[in-house]
């Protein structure tokens, strides 16, 4: 199962990447994180404390390794061999690897073509391996996933907000889903307040495309302020509503 988590920036995609990737582990899944997402920490979400997950230098900011692969010339490989970039820069525990790629990198004076080709090459090296399970916690788009990568993207899950421009947003990374070929598409609705909510999220997204609603859970918000290190203390419907989405995910892998 490869499942990729994108969204609006600031809708909770780590908090609901790290969810998934703890409950994923806890029935018995081996799980690849990929953290994608240059603004917000995934190893912070899994537990690490604020200076432990600092440590970890993500991929994209490795200039030594950076030209190794891609050579330091004027020209560059377009198919650079980075296979064993998984063994050699995750880290582990117990059923849990942690791969912190970085985001793709755009705008400024500089050009990233090097660095950006060198990302998508880890991305396809991590989307066609043999992981069992991957989950990609991805940046505020989808600018990693290009037509060449969505072979091995068997779930997107857009996770939205309440808001009208957050809802907007998610329907746009829908239909860019769907032309890149991603061929299961869903969204989350996070921070639910009540039934209205889900009734402007259902006319807002296009039929079928609702998979749950996350309720706001006091204990997240608790642990975004205080927390570091450890996890949050969930509510009974907030812990059922994602049970009933790490269901979902299981049961695609079955088929």
């Amino acid at each position: 199962m490869k499942l990729a988590i994108a969204g609006k920036g600031g809708v909770g995609k780590t908090t609901i990447s790290a969810q998934l990737i703890r409950r994923l582990i806890d029935r018995g899944c081996r799980v690849l994180a990929v953290d994608a997402d240059p603004d917000v920490s995934l190893a912070v979400n899994l537990g690490m404390t604020t200076e432990e997950a600092a440590s970890v230098k993500p991929l994209a900011d490795m200039e030594d390794l950076v030209k190794d692969r891609m050579g330091d010339g004027a020209f560059y490989s377009i198919n650079p061999d980075v296979d064993d970039i998984l063994p050699d820069y995750t880290i582990e525990e117990g059923h849990l690897r942690l791969l912190k790629m970085g985001g793709i990198k755009g705008g400024g004076t500089a050009c990233y073509c090097r660095e950006n080709s060198f990302l998508n090459a880890v991305m396809n090296s991590v989307l066609f391996s043999d992981e069992d399970t991957v989950v990609l916690d991805m940046g505020a788009g989808i600018e990693h996933l290009t037509r060449g990568t969505t072979e091995g993207v068997d779930l997107l899950l857009v996770v939205t907000e309440p808001s009208r421009t957050s809802l907007e947003s998610a329907a746009v990374i829908l239909d860019l889903a769907e032309q890149i070929g991603i061929p299961d598409r869903k969204v989350v609705l996070n921070k639910a307040r009540g039934q209205r909510e889900l009734e402007i999220a259902r006319k807002m997204l296009p039929e079928g495309s609702l998979l749950t609603a996350l309720p706001y859970d006091e204990g997240i918000w608790e642990w975004s302020i205080v927390g570091d290190g450890g996890k949050p203390e969930l509510g009974e419907d907030t812990d059922k509503a994602y049970e009933s989405l790490v269901d979902y995910v299981l049961g695609l892998d079955a088929i």
